[in-house]
C-alpha cells in the first residue's frame, strides 16, 4: 500500500480512510482470540466428560479434533522425538565433554602441585573407550609430600572389612594434636594442590561436575586437624585465591598437559609439556 506524504504528514483523506479500518481489524482479533480459547475449553470439557464414562477413545477424537487449531491444542503430540543415530551423537558428545572435564581437573591438581614443589608420582585419567561403555575409572594424580594424609585415612578407619568411612557427621576432630605436626607450607600446599581440579574446571567450563567433592575433602582435614570453623572458611579462600593466580598464570601448561595426560603419556613426559609451556615464574 502506497500511502503519499505532504509536509512530512499523511493526506488527511488518506488518514480518516485507513484508521478507522485498522482499528476495525485489531477489535476482530481481539475477539477472536478470547472465543477461540473458549472454543478449547468448551471441547476438553467434552472429554473430561467421555474420559469419566470410560469412553477413551471418544475422548481422543475429539483432542485429536482440537490439535492445529487456531486456538485448539498446539502441544498435543507436537513434541519431536530424537533418532537413534542422533541419539547415538548426543551421548559421544557427552561422552567427549566427560573426558575433557575429567583430563582438565587432573591437569589441575598436576601442575599446581608441581609448581609447588609436590612431585606427582603417578596419575590416573578415564580413558574415552571406558567412558563409551559406560565404565567411568576415577581419576586421580598421586604426589610425593603428603605422607600426613596417611594418619588421617587411618584415624577414619573402622572395622567394616577396611572400609573408610568418609562421613563427616561421623568425624570426630582431632583436638588440634596434628595442627603443630604438619607445617603450614606442608598444609598450604596440600590445600592448593587439591582444590586445582576444581578451580581448572571451573576456568575451562564455567562450573565443576565435581560438586565441589575436594572442597569437602579438605574441609574433613582441617576439622580432623582441630581447626575451627571461621579458621577453615579463612583458608579456604586463602586457598583458592592462591590456587586460582597459579592456574590463570599458567593457562597454557596446564591446557598442554591435559592433553598430554589424555594421551597416558609418562610423568616425565608431563613434567616437559609443563616446562615447555610455563610462563615467566
Amino acid at each position: 500500500m502506497n500511502l503519499k506524504l505532504h509536509s512530512g504528514a499523511l493526506s488527511s483523506s488518506r488518514v480518516r480512510h485507513e484508521f478507522p479500518a485498522n482499528r476495525t481489524l485489531l477489535v476482530s482479533a481481539k475477539i477472536k482470540e478470547p472465543e477461540a480459547i473458549l472454543r478449547r475449553r468448551l471441547a476438553l470439557r467434552k472429554a473430561d466428560r467421555e474420559l469419566s464414562r470410560g469412553n477413551y477413545k471418544t475422548a481422543l477424537t475429539l483432542v485429536k479434533q482440537l490439535q492445529g487449531k487456531p486456538g485448539g491444542l498446539r502441544g498435543f503430540g507436537a513434541a519431536k522425538q530424537v533418532s537413534a543415530s542422533e541419539l547415538e551423537s548426543l551421548t559421544h558428545e557427552s561422552v567427549i565433554e566427560d573426558h575433557l572435564m575429567c583430563t582438565q581437573h587432573e591437569a589441575g591438581h598436576f601442575v599446581v602441585g608441581y609448581l609447588l614443589g609436590a612431585l606427582p608420582k603417578r596419575y590416573v585419567v578415564s580413558k574415552m573407550e571406558a567412558l563409551m561403555q559406560n565404565e567411568f575409572v576415577g581419576g586421580g594424580v598421586e604426589f610425593m609430600g603428603f605422607e600426613f594424609l596417611r594418619e588421617y585415612f587411618h584415624s577414619m578407619q573402622v572395622d567394616t572389612g577396611g572400609i573408610l568411612q568418609m562421613n563427616l557427621s561421623r568425624q570426630k576432630p582431632s583436638d588440634g594434636i596434628y595442627k603443630g605436626k604438619i607445617s603450614s607450607t606442608t598444609l598450604n600446599r596440600f590445600s592448593c594442590v587439591i582444590l586445582g581440579g576444581l578451580v581448572a574446571e571451573h576456568l575451562v567450563f564455567g562450573y565443576s561436575q565435581g560438586l565441589h567433592g575436594d572442597v569437602e575433602k579438605l574441609n574433613r582435614v582441617l576439622r580432623w586437624m582441630g581447626f575451627e570453623e571461621s579458621e577453615i572458611d579463612s583458608h579456604l579462600k586463602w586457598a583458592v585465591m592462591n590456587t586460582l593466580l597459579i592456574l590463570v598464570r599458567h593457562q597454557e601448561a596446564r591446557s598442554r598437559l591435559a592433553e598430554t595426560m589424555a594421551l597416558g603419556k609418562s610423568v616425565g613426559s608431563c613434567i616437559d609439556v609443563i616446562e615447555n609451556n610455563l610462563n615467566d615464574i
